[in-house]
């Protein structure tokens, strides 16, 4: 009998090992292990046994074959269960190849590159960052600077005037020039002494070309403290001029006008080749500057400095027409 019961055994493993499906496994166990099975008739056949130690051995065969059935059953279910949820992973596989290489991805513009680099080079120098608002008052943007209504310097800036609020006076509010207005701004507000630079986008309406555009950049630096000089003026150009272009470049001061600093002066970069570059304009602060940002010329001096970020960028990579750098034109935006 012992060999009628491994023979079976052996018989139903095979059986198992052949099933294709997960249906195929519980028809197999309800088959070989239930009650009308081989294995529940060997165990109905043990009473015909003649001995006791027939009957114990007998059984223990029983016992060993249905436990060696089960877990063949457990362990063909286990394996198709894996390769059922393989095939449902395949099926639903996403194809993240583009993902998993190295992504094509965009990049900082190059006006936002040179932008950056300044702000970290006047950082280097031992400035701070400020920024201001768009949209600005005249007094901030023109009377606090030394130019009043009536001021010829005005004519200096195409300004867009912008309608603000029910009560707001016609030509009362403006979108900003210049990033001079942050300067009073940072004045009434900051305790000197200040070193600072101020970065922003600011509006001139006026036609754009190769070197002009009606909405541009620009970064203005701003110094107030006892004992300040054109002297010290002049260093910090020098310093920032090596820093931003390289050790073989230098700087010079040319008498100019603006109202809001006196003396005033225009600056200029000297490249390797021995050609100037005329890049923004400087001087000290007035003292009507200093008195409309809350600060007593008597105690207190300083010196203002400003010039264009995109020219920057524009100078630093050779571009010939300013307007490239917002064309949108990718075969241009890649050499950056």
């Amino acid at each position: 009998m012992i060999e009628h019961i491994e023979g079976a055994a052996d018989a139903a493993l095979v059986r198992v090992a052949a099933a294709a499906t997960a249906d195929e496994v519980r028809a197999l166990e309800a088959e070989l292990l239930g009650k009308r099975g081989p294995f529940a008739g060997f165990k109905s056949g043990l009473a015909g046994l003649a001995t006791v130690d027939e009957k114990r051995s007998a059984g223990q065969a029983v016992n060993d074959a249905t436990a060696a059935v089960a877990e063949g059953l457990d362990l063909r279910r286990r394996e198709l269960a894996k390769a059922e949820r393989a095939t449902q992973l395949a099926a639903e596989r996403i194809d993240l190849t583009e993902v998993m290489t190295r992504p094509r991805r965009g990049h900082a513009h190059v006006v936002t590159q040179a932008w950056e680099r300044l702000e970290d080079v006047f950082i280097g120098l031992g400035f701070q960052i400020a920024e201001g608002q768009h949209v600005e008052t005249d007094w901030y943007n023109f009377e606090a600077l030394n130019m009043p209504r009536d001021h010829p310097a005005r004519s200096m800036h195409d300004t867009f005037y912008v309608q603000h609020g029910e009560e707001g006076e016609p030509g009362s509010t403006v979108l900003r020039t210049h990033t001079s207005p942050v300067q009073i701004r940072v004045m009434q507000t900051v305790p000197p002494p200040i070193y600072m630079v101020m970065p922003g986008r600011v509006f001139r309406n006026e036609t754009t070309d190769a070197t002009h555009l009606a909405v541009f950049h620009q970064l203005e630096g701003l110094v107030i403290d006892r004992g300040i000089t054109l002297a010290d003026l002049a260093g910090t150009i020098e310093s920032f001029t090596k820093a931003f272009f390289g050790a073989d470049f230098g700087s010079r001061l040319r008498p100019s006008y603006f109202p809001f600093t006196e003396p005033s002066a225009e600056f200029d970069i000297q490249t390797p080749s021995g050609q100037w570059l005329e890049l923004g304009g400087c001087g000290m602060v007035h003292p009507n500057v200093l008195r409309a940002g809350g600060l007593d010329p008597e105690e207190w001096s300083g010196f203002a400095f400003g010039f264009g970020i995109d020219r920057m960028a524009k100078e630093r990579h050779a571009i010939a027409d300013v307007r490239e750098m917002y064309s949108n034109d990718l075969r241009f935006l890649e050499q950056f």
